[in-house]
């Protein structure tokens, strides 16, 4: 099995900071591509950021140049660092993990997701 955490939520002001943690233990054999998404109320979910193994990222115009996602593969731990937070910004986030395991199947991963809220 896999389990995938994340920490960091809470409640800021805007223009102000936050980091998110995500750390993935478990049955991992490698884990190719990580990533957050975020899904605010009676919206989809969307793509915040993703990094892989390699440390390309990847970010939707919407936080470009004020959000940066990082990795540490020694720890199987990603981190979204995000500045400038803007009301918009309020959402509840979630880690994904693309996870090969002992078995060399793929599988996808999700934490149980974060609560970010940025008042204006």
């Amino acid at each position: 099995q896999v389990q995938v955490v994340e920490s960091g939520g809470g409640l800021v002001q805007a223009g102000e900071s936050l980091r998110l943690s995500c750390a993935a233990s478990g049955d991992i054999y490698n884990i190719n591509r990580m990533g957050w998404y975020r899904q605010a109320p009676g919206k989809q979910r969307e793509l915040v950021a993703t990094i892989t193994s390699g440390g390309s990222t990847n970010y939707p115009n919407s936080v470009k140049g004020r959000f940066t996602i990082s990795r540490d593969n020694a720890k199987n731990t990603v981190y979204l660092q995000m500045n400038s937070l803007k009301p918009e910004d309020t959402a509840v986030y979630y880690c994904n993990a693309k996870v090969i395991r002992s078995t060399g199947q793929w599988y996808d991963y999700w934490g149980q997701g974060t609560q970010v809220t940025v008042s204006s």
